[in-house]
């Protein structure tokens, strides 16, 4: 069948693969709970009865306020199969995030992971005139209502022919979702998506995922534009999609379902990256140096162009070295793609020459979200890139290098906003990234930086400081780095050593470690960084260079607020924090 509208993919999955093993799994209780495509759309069919029965219509917002799990994906399509809105909420978000969304958004119901959310969101809920449904996944409480109900509910009273009617008079350009996207500054916005917004992502990205692929991990938010699409385009290829139990279950689930795709973020693969680097330091002395040469041979790969002598060391590498990290890692990946942020060229051949190849890809959930992705064929791939355009976007360099892009992936626009959607798209349907880039030869994209990121210091330099940390961090002393200097004289910065590393560093050198605060004034280790800054300091002009930076003692996470669900560095929430070491940087 044809595919128009999100929730078309369910009948298309169970018309093209009723036999899949699992549409949908996860760990429940120590083991595999999977769902057969038959089942899923039996639990989302009475889920959208269920919401008939308590008043929801075309048009009604609905939030989900959870980690992922299949529950997640069968509300997501019953709301969109009664013509409600779907409006997936990080449960991270602060109480001010919280009410602004639900209130803005005019929520009418809402799915929460537990009752534990339930008492920090109630104080909201009250405040919320529009809300008039709370349901919990996981606990049954005399305060909430729970999802079990909703589907008894459901099951008692069956509306198919009112849901086929309603099916039928949803349009592709309607809209499907809502998404909140979390900014730099001030509120979050609404990004508004139809349903053609992201089926014309899946159509075109058909022929890039894996050729041989059945089995898919999912870790990242479904709450992300990014993950989100992913899982449809899983479902819409037929494949099954297994949910992490954690961020901290990953090595364990993959060995566990053996996925040959998943999507990653560059931090996770560069803490693989790190933690198979540090693997071979305690090796006897022979084995040690055939572990780092072909760990080094890795970080060498090239998709194109290498000789014979190369391919040959590749393949014994393989033999002796490779084959044993696959095997750990418990893979059997025929592709990992990576976005949320640039991924360091280096570590990109790493991974694919040692068989887990990475496909980068780049948009923003104002762009539902691909813009460009690595893409098989000739020219579809090349590290330190995100490969070509998808097809049916235009993409162009405006002002400054400013990426644009003009075609099926751009967003109807901000919520009740279009005023802010006017600033962003213009009269000729352009949308501003505010990101910048360059072209390769052979048409390929690559990122460069941010363009509100970008400062000028007081010597009419321009500064792209996310050009200067990507190759800081590739110090494995260094795991997160903020460069400033907007009307300075020079550049400066604030590094989050990696402490993982630096502990074992210590150890080495035989070195107590007592506590970050205390190792970071530690005069050897004080020493060692210092000569880290100067080595990446050469990779840059005068102008660019790190003049001063300080350690902090943070481990900069998700926790406390540092770093976004992709895992990038929030500026202003740094800055903020840190305002004071930030003035002593400069005076």
């Amino acid at each position: 069948m044809e595919v128009t509208r999100l929730f078309d993919l369910l009948d298309n999955y169970l018309e093209k693969y009723p036999n899949q093993d699992a549409a949908l799994a996860c760990k429940r209780e120590g083991t595999w709970r999977k769902f057969s495509i038959q089942e899923y759309v039996e639990l989302t069919n009475n889920i959208s009865y269920g919401m008939l029965k308590m008043g929801i219509k075309p048009g009604d917002k609905v939030g989900i306020v959870s980690s992922n799990r299949p529950e997640w994906n069968m509300i997501d399509f019953a709301t969109m199969q009664i013509g409600a809105i779907s409006i997936p909420i990080y449960p991270t978000i602060s109480q001010d995030d919280y009410r602004h969304i639900l209130n803005h958004a005019e929520m009418k119901m809402i799915f929460i992971e537990g009752k534990e959310l339930g008492k920090k969101l109630k104080p909201i809920f009250l405040e919320t005139k529009t809300l008039k449904h709370v349901f919990t996944f996981n606990d049954q409480d005399i305060e909430y209502q729970y999802l079990d109900q909703l589907i008894g509910n459901g099951i008692k009273y069956p509306q198919p022919e009112k849901l086929a009617e309603l099916k039928a008079s949803i349009k592709p350009t309607d809209l499907a979702t809502i998404i909140y996207t979390s900014g730099t500054t001030g509120y979050p916005k609404g990004v508004m998506l139809s349903h053609n917004n992201i089926v014309s992502q899946l159509k075109n990205l058909e022929s890039t995922p894996a050729e041989w692929s059945k089995t898919a991990l999912s870790f990242l938010p479904l709450c992300h534009a990014y993950e989100r699409m992913l899982v449809y385009l899983y479902q819409y290829l037929g494949m099954s999609v297994y949910y992490a139990e954690s961020l901290g279950t990953i090595a364990e689930n993959i060995k566990e379902v053996h996925p040959t795709m998943m999507s990653a973020v560059p931090r996770l693969l560069e803490k693989i990256y790190d933690k198979l680097f540090l693997s071979g330091k305690k090796l006897p002395f022979i084995q040690r140096r055939i572990y780092y040469w072909a760990f080094n041979l890795a970080t060498r790969y090239q998709l194109e162009g290498m000789n014979g002598l190369m391919k040959a060391q590749l393949k014994l590498a393989d033999k002796l070295i490779y084959s044993k990290w696959r095997a750990a890692i418990g893979g059997n990946f025929d592709i990992v793609v990576s976005g949320g942020s640039a991924i360091q060229s280096h570590i990109a051949s790493f991974f694919s020459a040692i068989g887990m190849p990475v496909f980068e890809g780049y948009g923003l959930s104002e762009t539902s979200p691909v813009i460009a992705v690595s893409q098989r064929g000739k020219h579809g791939r090349k590290f330190g890139t995100v490969g070509p355009p998808l097809p049916g976007v235009e993409v162009k360099l405006g002002e400054r290098d400013e990426i644009i892009c003009r075609g099926h992936n751009v967003m109807l626009g901000y919520y009740k906003d279009p005023e802010l959607t006017a600033q962003v798209i213009d009269s000729e349907g352009w949308l501003h990234t505010g990101d910048t880039g360059k072209f390769t030869d052979e048409g390929q994209l690559i990122i460069t930086g941010r363009l509100k990121s970008i400062f000028k210091t007081s010597f009419g330099k321009y500064v792209n400081p996310q050009a200067v940390e990507s190759k800081f961090t590739e110090s494995p002393f260094i795991e997160n780095m903020i460069v400033l200097g907007e009307n300075k004289k020079f550049a400066a910065a604030l590094l989050s050593p990696d402490f993982v590393f630096l502990k074992s560093w210590c150890i080495k050198h035989k070195l107590q470690y007592t506590s970050n605060a205390e190792m970071i004034e530690n005069p050897l280790v004080v020493k060692r960084i210092q000569e880290e800054v100067k080595h990446y300091n050469h990779f840059f002009g005068d102008f660019e260079q790190v003049k001063r930076y300080q350690l902090v003692p943070e481990e900069w996470t998700q926790q406390i607020g540092f770093l976004s669900p992709t895992l990038k560095i929030k500026r202003n929430v740094i800055e903020e924090f840190y305002t004071d070491r930030i003035e002593k940087l400069f005076s």
